[in-house]
């Protein structure tokens, strides 16, 4: 979570592939990030309900004007839906496809906000460092995997060669394997009983 709007910033811009972000609607608020397990698809559907209602709490008690009202609409979307301009604000985002924005309208859920409170541990985070361990690591895994493929494809290549060179019969009639028949000497009854 963003603890002001500079921070939100670098939120936006350092987000990761795997983040949900969570916002009070049409009011400012903390910007909210809840991030899916690495290799796992964001699916906005597949966020457990409980887990839904924290980020929502979370998003609506940190909005001045938000936690002031009774109810208030919180809208998340991927963070990869995020879009910012140049002209825009500090801490202000847009969206590349509208809709693709989901939204509750919520009222203030003391329960859940005290055991957010309990469990709370604030840290100082470098997102950019973060960001670019995150993608350093990818990048691994990508020319890993790629020079895995590289490998097989060579394998096949050399075994598809050595089956082909095997149908051909180019090693059978070399000069140093052949013998003439003058320079086998065998008897009539030793050449009789080679046919059988």
């Amino acid at each position: 979570m963003g603890r002001d709007k500079f921070e939100n910033e670098e939120l936006i811009k350092y987000g990761w592939p795997e983040d949900v972000w969570f916002h009070a609607d049409k009011l400012s608020s903390a910007h909210v990030y809840l991030r899916f397990p690495k290799d796992t698809p964001v699916d906005l559907d597949k966020i457990p309900e409980s887990v839904l209602n924290e980020c929502l709490q979370l998003t609506k008690a940190n909005s001045i004007q938000g936690s002031k009202l009774k109810s208030v609409r919180v809208i998340y979307t991927k963070w990869s839906n995020l879009h910012k301009t140049p002209g825009m604000d500090v801490g202000a985002v847009g969206y590349v496809n509208p809709k693709d924005v989901l939204g509750r309208t919520i009222e203030k859920d003391r329960e859940i906000l005290l055991r957010i409170r309990k469990s709370k541990v604030e840290k100082e985070v470098d997102f950019r460092a973060e960001r670019l361990a995150r993608d350093k690591e990818e990048r691994l895994i990508e020319v890993e995997a790629k020079r895995e493929a590289d490998m097989k494809a060579k394998k096949a290549i050399r075994e598809s060669q050595k089956l082909k060179e095997s149908r051909l019969y180019s090693d059978v009639f070399v000069e140093d394997n052949m013998t003439k028949n003058d320079k086998v000497k065998m008897t009539a009854e030793e050449y009789e009983d080679s046919f059988f």
